[in-house]
């Protein structure tokens, strides 16, 4: 079976740059990415169709089926009931999170219009969370039999302990971060 470009771009390059430049024993203290979530939120209220077509994109995108997330408390002001669907969610771990990875950086995101980069702000544990507003960014999206347009939340979780070794890790596997002009 073949390891993905990126991961193997990883495992070759970046792991023994890091070691250096950070002065690390062990290749197994190198920060890695763990685990990319893929969440967006729909609203039901008018049409109950759109879960499922929300559902049918996300499997497009990620390669892997979705879990329909539900409502756990009735909420009277955004007319919301306990077990209604409010989301889709998926969790991608090991090759198909390194194939995800590699389409966002290298096809995806170059698609948006006017795009100058994403921001560079982590969470402060390394950890890097990413809004897009339009899924059709996604070359596996047809946009001839699109009816909804939905945005979505990418979070890349690293086992980076800082932010700034965070974002070594990040830029160089080739996130495209914005340059800052101060």
């Amino acid at each position: 079976m073949n390891q993905p470009s990126l991961k193997t771009h990883y495992h070759q390059k970046i792991v023994p740059e890091l070691l250096n430049t950070r002065r690390l024993k062990n290749k197994l203290q190198v920060a890695k990415v763990e685990k990319i979530v893929l969440n967006s939120g729909v609203s039901t209220s008018k049409d109950k169709s759109v879960i499922n077509d929300v559902a049918k994109d996300m499997a497009l995108i990620s390669g892997q089926k979705p879990v329909i997330t539900r409502a756990r408390k009735s909420v009277s002001n955004f007319k919301l009931r306990t077990g209604m669907p409010i989301g889709v969610k998926v969790t991608l771990r090991g090759n198909q999170m390194w194939e995800f990875l590699f389409r966002l950086i290298s096809v995806s995101l170059p698609l948006i219009r006017d795009f100058r980069g994403v921001g560079s702000k982590l969470d402060g544990r390394g950890n890097y969370s990413l809004g897009i507003a339009d899924h059709t960014i996604f070359p596996e999206i047809n946009l001839d039999t699109h009816k909804h347009t939905i945005g979505l939340d990418v979070c890349i979780v690293t086992s980076a302990k800082t932010d700034e070794e965070g974002l070594e890790l990040l830029t160089m596997l080739g996130m495209p971060f914005r340059k800052s002009t101060t």
